[in-house]
């Protein structure tokens, strides 16, 4: 069942065997309930049987744990992905005294109070009430959800009405963190790696809001000033770009070991696995991506920003619909060039790299252009050469991967280029996105 499904009517089978009914024994008689007429055991009620062994089903561990924090509740260990409180006798953990069925106490409960369930390894509450449910003080809001971590404090009803303490049997992750960081996000489970470390999905706790985390461990280096210098430049980086094509930065915090880089999430993905799934991309749908792209890398080099590691795999989607926004993610490698400043550097992805950075890294150096080479691969990698539009796409891409830096297309030229005229787009877009500076984006 997904995040937004409704609780309704769930069954009550789906209840613990603490929550169920204790019912009358359906197993043996023993020998004192023989049924043999005057009471006394026959030489037959003796006889050993031999039973076939069954083989016992293997117990489920519990992924989390509701600990009471109020007098009338009890502790409930969380097995099957989903649990439904309330007063309603079908819920999953009914709301009442044990003690006193009577009891008043629990009115101000609603009959179908709220939701805890999991969705991999992600928890969340959603909360059905008229009244209220809390999470850390924070209200969830009816029919609305928030994510539930280890520690978290559950109030019903009222904030100050603490009733259960969550305890996530499954990971300390959490706990690691950047004390501002768990504050403010919950991380949960890993959705990409790198050669620097991890990036993490994760939720803002007041509004349940979805981002990407990239943690970057300093001791993957080889020094640490290796890593201060690319993280910080990076950040910097973040923080002075602001244009619809790049990924845009929220939040930036550090430990001794960690950087952590709060980033708006792309439900799309990858471009590499969407290139992949399909084997090749719609010339189309192909055009609309590089469009973008080109406009993206048409405001970094205008700042004075040089990628150098533009690739599928840095190339995030929107959605996974085919016409889509894309940005341009991934800067550990970009660099803020002071005018006619050259790199001197060898890095970058090798299959990407433009000739000038194996050959003139160590000598006269290489500038913005090895970013319209690696454009050129990209754009040449992600269609098929058999099926575009005769002389105009592969033209496109012969120029942009000149050997020589001096006679390259740059990106100007290839957004004037007759394959990616507007006109010839337009078909494709949904919707028009102005950002305010002349880029137009549908």
């Amino acid at each position: 069942m997904s995040a937004e499904s409704s609780a309704e009517g769930e069954p009550s089978q789906n209840r613990p065997p603490s929550q169920q009914g204790s019912g009358s024994s359906s197993g043996p008689t023993s020998a004192s309930q023989s049924s043999s007429g005057s009471g006394t055991l026959s030489s037959v009620d003796t006889l050993p049987v031999t039973l076939p062994s069954v083989p016992e089903e293997a117990e489920l561990q519990p992924w989390g744990r509701l600990l009471p924090m109020a007098p009338g509740f009890r502790s409930h260990d969380c097995v099957e992905d989903r649990y439904l409180f309330g007063r309603d006798a079908a819920c999953d953990y009914v709301l009442d005294d044990p003690q006193d069925r009577k009891s008043k106490r629990f009115r101000i409960y609603s009959k179908k109070h709220f939701r805890i369930y999991r969705e991999g390894s992600e928890v969340f509450v959603e909360d059905y009430s008229n009244n209220g449910t809390f999470v850390d003080g924070v209200k969830v809001g009816q029919n609305k959800k928030l994510p539930l971590t280890n520690n978290a404090v559950l109030s019903l009803a009222e904030q100050r009405n603490r009733v259960f303490v969550f305890i996530d049997l499954m990971s300390d992750y959490q706990s690691s963190l950047p004390r501002a960081l768990q504050d403010k996000y919950v991380l949960t489970r890993q959705i990409g790696t790198g050669v620097c470390g991890e990036v993490r999905l994760a939720f803002e706790r007041s509004t349940c809001r979805k981002f990407a985390v990239k943690i970057i461990n300093k001791k993957n280096f080889q020094s640490e000033g290796t890593a201060k210098r690319n993280a910080e430049t990076e950040i910097e980086i973040l923080q002075r770009v602001d244009h619809p094509c790049l990924i845009k930065t929220e939040d930036f915090y550090q430990t001794e070991d960690s950087y952590y880089i709060v980033l708006e999430l792309m439900e799309g993905g990858e471009l590499f696995h969407r290139v992949k799934s399909q084997q090749q991309l719609d010339e189309g749908v192909a055009k609309l991506y590089f469009y973008q792209m080109l406009c993206a890398v048409q405001y970094l080099h205008r700042n004075g920003i040089i990628h150098r590691d533009l690739k599928p795999e840095n190339i995030l989607l929107s959605s996974s619909e085919d016409e889509c926004l894309i940005k341009v993610t991934d800067f550990n490698q970009s660099r803020i060039l002071e005018e006619a400043a050259l790199m001197r550097t060898l890095c970058g992805t090798p299959s990407y790299l433009a000739p000038e950075v194996f050959t003139h890294a160590s000598s006269t150096g290489y500038g913005l252009a090895v970013d319209a080479w690696s454009l050129g691969v990209l754009l040449g990698s992600a269609t098929d050469a058999e099926t575009v539009t005769g002389v105009s796409a592969k033209d496109m891409v012969r120029k942009l991967l000149e050997v020589d830096p001096t006679l390259r297309m740059t990106v100007d030229e290839a957004l004037q280029h007759p394959w990616l005229q507007v006109g010839e787009l337009q078909p494709l877009y949904h919707h028009t996105y102005c950002d305010g500076r002349g880029y137009v984006f549908f």
